[in-house]
């Protein structure tokens, strides 16, 4: 986390869906470096969302870190469910990733209590980029690749937050999205500041 430490002041972590998943999910699961390399890994079945503080890199009422691909999202005090349909993830004609959405229930599996907390987990997809004009020689370099449908499929990228606080979901709901690097340098004047995880 020491590249943290290089951020400009007033720094603000608001990535696009399409951001998660290209420069960040994509590097993390090709064991290439994040940059800037401010988020963290977690264990989803070892924390409440409303235990991330501290854990997770905060920006906002958002709270985002990778995690291992798992069918169980269970935690000690409740569950994530899905809900709704995957939506597909698109960069530059091509589709590059899946957004799951989820709600935390309090409780037992099938006997919880539904939360204000969502969660948005983000995967690539299975096997190569699927792009709408592909050619034979991006196949063929796709197939080079030296990870395997599994390796590439094992991390997740996930934002969680309350939903009673939804100003900043609206954000990227209004096509008004900027990059991360963007926002470096645009939200300079800006107040907010990135909690970043304990060590």
């Amino acid at each position: 986390m020491a590249a943290a430490s290089n951020l400009p002041p007033g720094f603000r972590f608001f990535p696009s869906d399409e951001e998660l998943i290209v420069h960040f999910l994509r590097r993390k699961a090709s064991l290439l470096p994040c940059r800037p390399d401010i988020v963290p890994t977690l264990l989803l079945n070892l924390c409440d969302p409303w235990e991330l503080n501290g854990k997770a890199l905060q920006s906002g009422n958002q709270w985002y870190f990778f995690s291992h691909a798992t069918q169980s999202r269970t935690s000690p005090n409740g569950h994530w469910n899905p809900i709704g349909a995957d939506e597909i993830v698109r960069s530059g004609g091509c589709n590059v990733g899946l957004k799951k959405t989820f709600i935390f229930f309090t409780g037992e599996t099938f006997e919880g209590i539904k939360s204000n907390w969502v969660m948005h987990e983000y995967h690539l997809i299975d096997g190569s980029i699927s792009c709408s004009s592909s050619s034979s020689s991006s196949k063929r370099s796709q197939q080079k690749k030296g990870h395997s449908d599994i390796e590439s499929n094992s991390w997740v990228i996930c934002r969680v937050f309350e939903s009673s606080y939804d100003s900043q979901v609206s954000f990227h709901e209004e096509g008004t999205e900027l990059s991360c690097l963007d926002e470096v340098f645009l939200s300079l004047d800006d107040y907010d500041e990135v909690s970043l995880p304990n060590n």
